[in-house]
């Protein structure tokens, strides 16, 4: 282990406790170690090991309505000892901000934290790393029509984060991670197409056969050879799941907190209203065992559930830290997440969004004419607005039935309207930190590039 959850408890608690001697009203603190080790091979042979440790320490004080915040990776006496002088200084110099402060102590988590099983306590030798990750690259380069790699690799690695405030909570928690990837090209010359698999675990017992990921990789890249253009116009777009999961990503900054207060959301007025068709329902749940954004607390130290963001297509929550509950008048909803440096944001954990009652088989044969999206480019997403234009790739889909592939091409509409016109499959799998089934949007517009 990089580090005993005890011991970084302490050092986040100790730091807490010199602020306050310091001269800090309040404080909290963040500290995080972690080291892995990631080994990559390219047409068969070792192409790099890397291994990395890093270990940071971040500090937040406040002097009446006034705060600052710092960060470290030089734990020396002396060191720490600058850290909080500069910290309280820095905090007695800055605006006011009556709506900054620790979160309330009556909302604070006690007693021992949910029990996710989220580390495997096993280390990983760089040979079985090397192994693992010829194995997915010969698994993708076996694959008939497969004519280059780009590479394999495997990753292990494991953390501790512990948190501590001086109005009573210390917590931490140990998590560990595997990753296995591959990425080849299919064709020749210009006719070139790349295409990519991954998987990733919080316990290596949980992560796919490195052949299965590297078959999959060499599949998907050889799907992609002689892709036509798309005639442009309003069409159904359906999403693959490994990229469908981006419609909710964009949901998540629209409902943030901070978004909302800042007033700079496209969801601004939406709390309790419609957002969605009946049909959809998208859960949180930090307490999945092993899962990939499982915690037992948030980043202010406040307990953590599942809860619904979405039911039945209405908008329940917005995801709040302390600081936006504070200016919005309402109460935090366990969704802060704090780095190293700076005050508290927000993020959800394990999302999903639940599976309809339409087969993905049935969902695209009801289709005369569409696209099937496997690849999306860009960042074209406007959060203030809604408005929505990507790149992409993927597949015509023909008479019920998804035939030749299609590339350069452009999505297009409005996320508000996009989430109306959702429908979900039914084939939800669990393997992403966000996961959605199969989504079918009706009459984006689709521009050839």
């Amino acid at each position: 282990m990089v580090m005993m959850i005890d011991t970084a408890c302490a050092r986040a608690q100790q730091i807490v406790e010199r602020a306050r001697a310091a001269g800090a009203d309040a404080a909290d603190a963040v500290f995080s170690a972690d080291a892995s080790i990631d080994v990559s091979v390219r047409l068969g042979k070792l192409e790099d090991v890397s291994r990395s440790e890093n270990a940071e320490l971040g500090l937040r004080v406040f002097v009446g309505r006034r705060n600052a915040s710092v960060s470290t990776s030089d734990f020396s006496d002396a060191s720490l000892a600058a850290l909080v002088e500069r910290a309280v200084a820095m905090a007695r110099e800055a605006p006011e901000d009556e709506w900054a402060g620790l979160a309330p102590a009556d909302r604070l988590m006690h007693g021992a934290p949910p029990q996710l099983d989220l580390d495997d306590g096993g280390d990983v030798a760089p040979e079985a790393l090397k192994a693992r990750a010829l194995e997915a690259e010969d698994a993708a380069r076996s694959v008939a029509g497969v004519t280059n790699s780009e590479g394999g690799s495997a990753s292990a690695g494991r953390g501790v984060t512990a948190l501590a405030t001086s109005h009573g909570f210390v917590g931490g928690y140990a998590a560990s991670s595997h990753g296995v990837s591959a990425s080849v090209l299919a064709g020749t010359g210009s006719g070139m197409e790349r295409d990519y698999a991954y998987h990733s675990a919080r316990h290596l017992k949980h992560l796919d056969p490195a052949a299965d990921i590297g078959r999959r990789a060499g599949e998907r890249a050889v799907a992609r050879l002689n892709p036509g253009r798309v005639d442009s116009g309003a069409m159904p777009v359906v999403f693959d799941p490994r990229v469908g999961n981006s419609l909710v990503g964009h949901l998540l900054g629209a409902i943030a907190g901070q978004a909302i207060t800042r007033r700079t959301s496209f969801l601004l007025d939406a709390l309790g209203t419609q957002i969605f068709s009946s049909g959809v329902t998208i859960e949180d749940d930090p307490h999945r065992p092993h899962g990939l954004r499982s915690r037992p607390f948030d980043g202010e130290g406040l307990p953590v559930g599942p809860r619904t963001l979405v039911s039945a297509g209405v908008l329940e929550t917005w995801l709040l830290d302390s600081a936006s509950a504070r200016q919005l008048g309402l109460e935090p909803t366990g969704h802060a997440a704090r780095g190293g440096a700076g005050a508290p944001g927000v993020s959800a954990s394990n999302l999903h969004m639940a599976p309809g009652a339409i087969p993905r088989a049935t969902l695209i044969g009801d289709i005369a004419r569409g696209i099937y999206v496997t690849e999306l480019i860009g960042m074209g997403v406007n959060g203030v607005t809604g408005d929505y234009s990507r790149g992409a790739s993927g597949f015509l889909i023909e008479d019920g039935a998804i035939t030749t592939p299609v590339a350069e091409f452009t999505i297009a509409g409005n996320l508000r309207d996009m989430y109306a016109a959702l429908t979900p499959a039914s084939d939800l799998e669990f393997r992403y930190g966000i996961n959605v089934p199969t989504l079918l949007v009706e009459g984006m517009t689709v521009a050839s590039g």
